[in-house]
């Protein structure tokens, strides 16, 4: 009898504390410190304790708002069941204006996942979900930053499936910048650097990129797209993860309008941003359907880049001090794109049927070949006996890219040759490259 009236009494206490939140000041923070305190010792007055930190988290003061924020994870620790709801009220709060209250916030979401990762997912991507614009956005944010460099300590498999599943919910409507963060976050999770994991995050990066719709090269949103899609997938991409439905989609779509291509952004050459990805993806294509077709479309879009020599060509360009007009990084990503994809098919070619086409290519090569040895060696000229301080010049920065650029087309164009079996035939004569 003298115990149930003891709890009683401290009941009603408690109750004083929870009532205090409508007081002053003084004695909100107060308040909140012993609600958060003595939490444990009353389940039967939670709801109403956790309801009078929540008012708190509404004050007009900014410091007992930061008190009842802080004091809130504590509810948790001993309640796991509560994490959904605090996490809810938490990630709600994320729309403030200050700056250190929005720090405060992100803290005891950090502190609520060491008590309970799931139940502070569940509770964020609940207001994810929602129409908060502003929320969705900084809890977005929190997620890329914060949530992808815990450990596995923290982020169990239970909470890591539960992440994995909520962010493709998330990523069926998403920005731009939102598409990269969840990206993020997914590719931090350990599940995710396996095989299988690395291909479902493929899977996931070309549903985002609209593969089955068509390609509109003057529509600057649908060229954005695909270019962040497919830096989002490049690092993704092995000879166990392929990326031939990227690789097919830009021989088949891309390739045939690349001039046209809009850029997204001032200062940014789309159509080389969208060809330097393309080469660097190629060399995981795999097996890839319709490669003959495919590959065509690769070699004229190649060698729209390389002309033919003048009609009464002489010696001059091999004499002359002028530069070549060529687009020499243009040419690299698809002579690199054109070696990967053509030693598939290395007939495509060196066949008979393709006599034609072979000298006609060959032309081009040897041409754009002593156009590429010229600027090296002007290059080199101009780079001679320049060392240190001297090579970080903004003019000499360029020349060293130059002479890589144009080094790298020297090696490629003589795989060419040896790849397509040019050397064995009656056209190629040493000496010419």
């Amino acid at each position: 009898m003298l115990l149930i009236k003891a709890f009683f009494q401290h009941e009603q206490e408690y109750l004083n504390f929870i009532n205090a939140v409508k007081g002053g000041p003084g004695e909100k923070r107060l308040a909140s410190q012993f609600i958060a305190r003595f939490f444990k010792h009353f389940p039967s007055l939670a709801n109403q304790a956790i309801n009078a930190l929540f008012d708190l988290c509404e004050d007009d003061d900014v410091m007992i708002r930061k008190q009842a924020i802080k004091d809130l994870p504590t509810l948790c620790k001993n309640s796991a069941g509560n994490v959904p709801k605090i996490a809810e009220a938490l990630t709600q709060l994320l729309g403030c204006d200050d700056t250190t209250e929005l720090s405060l916030i992100q803290s005891s979401l950090i502190n609520l996942m060491t008590v309970c990762c799931k139940g502070t997912l569940q509770g964020m991507f609940k207001q994810i979900l929602s129409e908060d614009e502003l929320v969705r956005e900084r809890a977005i944010k929190f997620l890329g930053t914060k949530v992808k460099v815990l450990g596995e300590d923290t982020i169990d498999k239970e909470a890591e499936e539960f992440l994995v599943s909520q962010c493709k919910q998330v990523l069926q409507d998403v920005t731009k910048e939102e598409f990269i963060l969840i990206m993020d976050v997914l590719r931090s999770q350990s599940s995710m650097s396996t095989v299988q994991g690395r291909q479902q995050l493929v899977e996931i990066v070309t549903e985002q990129a609209d593969l089955d719709q068509s390609f509109e090269a003057e529509d600057t949103d649908c060229v954005d797209r695909l270019i962040h899609c497919i830096k989002q997938a490049a690092p993704l991409f092995s000879k166990n993860v392929h990326s031939k439905a990227f690789v097919g989609y830009i021989c088949d779509n891309v390739l045939p309008v690349i001039s046209k291509l809009a850029s997204p952004d001032d200062g940014v050459d789309a159509q080389l941003e969208m060809l330097k990805l393309f080469s660097e993806i190629s060399e995981f294509a795999g097996d890839l359907d319709k490669l003959e077709n495919r590959l065509d479309n690769l070699y004229k879009c190649l060698i729209s880049y390389m002309p033919v020599p003048p009609a009464e060509e002489n010696d001059n360009l091999s004499s002359s001090e002028e530069e070549p007009k060529f687009q020499f990084s243009t040419v690299e990503c698809l002579m690199l794109a054109f070696h990967q994809l053509g030693r598939k098919l290395p007939g495509f070619l060196a066949d008979e049927a393709n006599a034609d086409r072979l000298k006609d290519f060959k032309l081009r090569l040897q041409y754009f070949a002593r156009g590429v040895q010229i600027y090296i060696k002007q290059l080199r000229q101009a780079l001679q006996g320049k060392a240190g301080e001297a090579l970080k010049t903004d003019e000499n920065k360029i020349k060293v890219v130059a002479l890589k650029i144009t080094s790298n087309i020297n090696s490629l164009i003589k795989d060419l040759f040896l790849i397509h079996h040019l050397i064995k035939h009656p056209l190629y004569h040493h000496g010419n490259l």
